[in-house]
């Protein structure tokens, strides 16, 4: 019998000593195959502290470089060249730079979801399960977030003795969710329980019952004993709400949400990346360790 494409991915994984890192997001096939299953903050801890000498990531091109800024004497391959995020390109370096020169003593918070280029200018990284956690415990009372606008009003929500300054950055797949949407759902199963990321709009984030990082949803799904929940994120974190209650009921706002981003890579894609070492992130020296500083002190501060 000829190996299947899933077999010859196991026989190349172990011959150049990787480990397949997966984003909740990702296709059910690609979660399936990966060593490492999760959401931004715990995929960037397992990059930095594991012992392959080759991190393939499936994701999007700012989660690689990142593997590439806390382990920069590995090999990080993204297996599809132009999977990017549109929120990450909301904002340059430039922004960043005008930002601190309008507001010269704040601190600059800087969700993962962005470039390097932005993360070296920035002091503190973080992402959906940590930044209330972060900016809560700094001392500053002026804090520059950037670049996902929604997710930082629902920072300043839960952190009322600061002052946020947002930039009108976001994500697209949970951008286009509709009120109405929700409220259909609820008029249809008046058991459920509404669970949105933190990326939603503010009117979706006050009708649902939690507002979490991918990880945290999984979490609360698992641990509540309702039945029903509607999930308003991208519809790939099904897969590990399936495995991990298969007697429960998930259901989607409208027709679902997708990340065309997150869907691109294949089975054959990372078949590829694997046997020809494609494609290889690589940054500049100086901007990469600019960037690790930010990065480094997230897992610092982050607290989980």
């Amino acid at each position: 019998m000829k190996p299947n494409l899933k077999d010859k991915i196991a026989h190349l994984k172990k011959e150049r000593n990787a480990i397949i890192l997966a984003h909740y997001y990702q296709r059910p096939e690609i979660q399936d195959i990966a060593d490492a299953v999760g959401d931004s903050y715990y995929l960037s801890k397992i990059a930095k502290d594991c012992s392959e000498s080759t991190i393939l990531f499936c994701g999007v091109k700012f989660m690689a470089e990142s593997a590439k800024i806390l382990s920069p004497h590995k090999t990080v391959l993204l297996p599809v060249f132009d999977a990017g995020c549109p929120m990450a390109d909301m904002i340059c370096k430039k922004d960043v730079l005008d930002l601190k020169k309008d507001h010269p003593n704040a601190k600059v918070i800087c969700y993962i979801n962005s470039s390097a280029e932005v993360k070296s200018v920035s002091d503190i990284c973080c992402t959906s399960s940590n930044a209330i956690n972060i900016i809560r415990n700094l001392p500053e009372k002026k804090i520059i977030f950037i670049p996902d606008k929604n997710l930082g009003e629902y920072v300043q929500s839960q952190v009322q003795d600061k002052e946020i300054i947002l930039w009108n950055g976001f994500c697209i797949t949970h951008h286009k969710v509709r009120l109405g949407e929700i409220k259909k759902v609820k008029s249809l199963h008046t058991d459920i329980k509404v669970l949105c990321h933190g990326e939603c709009e503010k009117e979706i984030r006050h009708a649902s019952d939690f507002v979490g990082s991918t990880g945290d949803i999984i979490k609360f799904a698992t641990e509540n004993n309702n039945k029903k929940f509607l999930i308003v994120t991208e519809e790939g974190i099904l897969h590990q709400l399936k495995i991990k209650n298969p007697e429960k009921q998930f259901y989607f706002p409208g027709e679902g949400m997708t990340c065309i981003n997150m869907k691109k890579t294949s089975l054959k894609n990372v078949y590829d990346s694997l046997l020809n070492l494609n494609y290889k992130i690589e940054l500049d020296k100086n901007l990469r360790l600019k960037a690790y500083d930010a990065l480094i002190n997230m897992h610092t501060l982050g607290g989980r």
